[in-house]
């Protein structure tokens, strides 16, 4: 008979000072076991992109029809998805001249986002609201970066990706506005630009994109853009018109008439004049173009629309390119996108990479369909945001061809004013480049946008508080001071961007160069939790949200309850009749379940 095995608590005489080789394999491997933890993944490196679908040599003739046909089906939504993007952007702007001229509070604004510039303001007025619009046309790609928020690590790289061209313009106008203000120098070096040569005026602006949108948009709305420039004139009879056009085709007719004058006290007298006799031809054929409706109506319709349409376009091609970009699709984009130059040519790959930028920009005409497009490439990790910053930078060069291409169709009386504002527009993204791209150590918009892509990542409510606060909350306010005068506004803004660089300064040093700051400043713990963490808000966002979800499901609960106990009833009718005193016992603890299974959710929200 074998002998019984010994068991782990039987003693057994060993020699002393050794161990069983089991205890000696655990005793070695602990500090290996210690040091994996103390590892720490890079958050921005690389996905590893692998082929996990079906090989196309494996591919019977029927797979390889159908692959094709569906990778062509995609293409074509996809394109679709674009094109209802783009049109839906310029319904958006069509709608926000007819709240905003409705509404009375903002009409040059509005009007600036329609008419030329030149027409309505001097250039050097018009330089700080060209250096607003490049703030403004950066939001469109951070609401895209939105539509990844479920998965955290493509949020944090979509949403750095976007913001990265926020923090450019940020900063650029941040530098360049105080600038231009002291000397002047967007102004002086167009002015001897336009001087130098002798620009005569072209016939049409290339129309380009609009051939395509223009179509769909114009059966929608069309805006009558001869009151849009009476009311930036000060006409007072446009205050009274419509900004829907009604007639599409007219033709004037111009003759000479005895006209009433006013010079004459006692008698009426009269003078020849050229009168202009506009003769409506034909109407337009959009949907609005025999309402009743007002014009604010009209503007609030096509902004929830445009909105709708716009946001359901940006998920569904975020989820179009997830499903595009996969395989060996996304390893070859991967592999162009991201290749550096050999060396020592490795320093022209960022530039080529905004040649790229600003060619894609020019034909799309629009550099919030571009940038918007590469925003959720950066989040499925198919293009780093070494790659998009640089794409991004050549975006903004893009889109000022437009506006010097369309200011060179200005007519000759506005064609220098024209061309110059459009060319302030150019010389400023140049400046921004010079400051900020060049020498890598002044790439802030990227450090930057990494920081705030890992603070949106742990705390992702905080990425709506961004984007109300930089693109509409904080431009209210300025607008707002800036009515109060020049005064009021510097005295209020300059103080605060006083604070905002001490802030970032010390956030430097503390990371970098701790013992360069005095004690108290190595840490910003003298300061309340709250003032320097967002812990406590987010406690307190996650309890409201609890709280929200808990009342919606103890409401659900409670009406699930009422449409269960109908049918208990109806089935069980008899039952009820029979014994009353079980049926009400029934309903208590039915009714004490549902308020206990609340009470229990509330606390464990607390």
């Amino acid at each position: 008979m074998a002998p019984r095995p010994k068991q782990e608590d039987e003693s057994e005489e060993k020699p002393k000072g050794t161990l069983d080789v089991p205890r000696k394999k655990s005793l070695s491997m602990a500090p290996a076991l210690s040091t994996v933890a103390l590892i720490e993944e890079d958050p921005w490196e690389m996905l590893e992109l692998q082929d996990t679908g079906v090989k196309w040599a494996d591919l019977d003739t029927k797979g390889k029809i159908l692959r094709v046909l569906i990778n062509a089906a995609k293409l074509f939504l996809l394109v679709g998805l674009l094109y209802m993007f783009v049109c839906s952007l310029d319904i958006l702007s069509s709608a926000f001249q007819l709240v905003q001229i409705s509404s009375k509070p903002c009409q040059y604004i509005s009007l600036l986002m329609h008419l030329n510039l030149s027409t309505v303001l001097e250039v050097s007025t018009a330089v700080p609201i060209i250096m607003g619009t490049n703030i403004g046309t950066s939001v469109t790609n951070t609401v895209v970066a939105m539509t990844q928020v479920g998965d955290r690590n493509k949020f944090r790289r979509a949403f750095a990706g976007a913001t990265v061209h926020d923090f450019f313009n940020w900063l650029s106008v941040l530098v360049l506005l105080p600038l231009e203000v002291a000397t002047g120098y967007l102004v002086k070096l167009t002015d001897l630009i336009i001087k130098s040569f002798n620009i005569q005026s072209g016939e049409n602006a290339p129309a380009l994109l609009n051939v395509i949108t223009d179509p769909l948009t114009h059966s929608i709305i069309v805006l009558d853009e001869s009151v849009i420039s009476g009311i930036a004139t000060g006409d007072p009879e446009a205050k009274n018109k419509s900004l829907i056009k009604v007639w599409c085709q007219t033709a004037s007719n111009t003759t000479v008439q005895n006209v009433t004058t006013s010079n004459c006290s006692d008698f009426p007298c009269w003078e020849l004049k050229n009168v202009t006799e506009i003769i409506n031809i034909k109407k337009c054929n959009h949907i609005f173009v025999n309402t009743n409706l007002s014009d604010l109506a009209v503007g609030l319709i096509l902004l929830a629309c445009s909105l709708l349409i716009l946001c359901t376009c940006l998920i569904l091609i975020v989820k179009l390119l997830n499903s595009m970009l996969k395989g060996q699709v996304a390893v070859v984009i991967k592999k162009i996108m991201n290749t550096d130059f050999p060396f020592p040519f490795a320093w022209l790959t960022g530039y080529i990479a905004m040649v790229v930028g600003a060619g894609m920009t020019f034909i799309v005409q629009s550099s919030s369909v571009f940038t918007s497009a590469i925003t959720p490439l950066v989040g499925i990790g198919v293009i780093k945001i070494e790659r998009a910053y640089p794409l991004s930078l050549g975006s903004n060069i893009g889109t000022t061809t437009t506006a010097i291409l369309a200011a060179m169709a200005s007519p000759g009386e506005t064609l220098g004013n024209s061309l110059q504002i459009a060319l302030v527009h150019l010389f400023f993204n140049l400046s921004g480049i010079l400051l900020w791209y060049p020498i890598p150590f002044t790439r802030l918009p990227i450090r930057m946008a990494k920081a705030l892509g890992q603070l949106t990542a742990q705390y992702r409510w905080f990425s709506g508080v961004y984007i109300i606060f930089c693109f509409f909350a904080f431009p209210l306010v300025v607008f707002g001071l800036s009515l109060a005068g020049w005064l009021v506004l510097v005295g209020v803004l300059v103080p605060i961007v006083v604070v905002l660089i001490f802030i970032i300064v010390v956030n430097s040093l503390q990371k970098h160069k701790p013992q360069w700051l005095p004690s108290i400043l190595q840490s910003w713990d003298f300061l309340p939790l709250w003032a320097h963490s967002l812990e406590p808000w987010d406690r307190v966002v996650t309890t409201m949200a609890a709280r929200c979800c808990c009342c919606c499901k103890c409401c659900n609960t409670t009406e699930e309850n009422e449409e269960m106990g109908k049918h208990e009833n109806m089935d069980q009718e008899i039952e009820m009749y029979d014994n009353p005193t079980m049926t009400n016992i029934r309903k208590i603890k039915e009714v004490k379940k549902t308020s206990d299974s609340c009470e229990i959710f509330k606390a464990t929200s607390l």
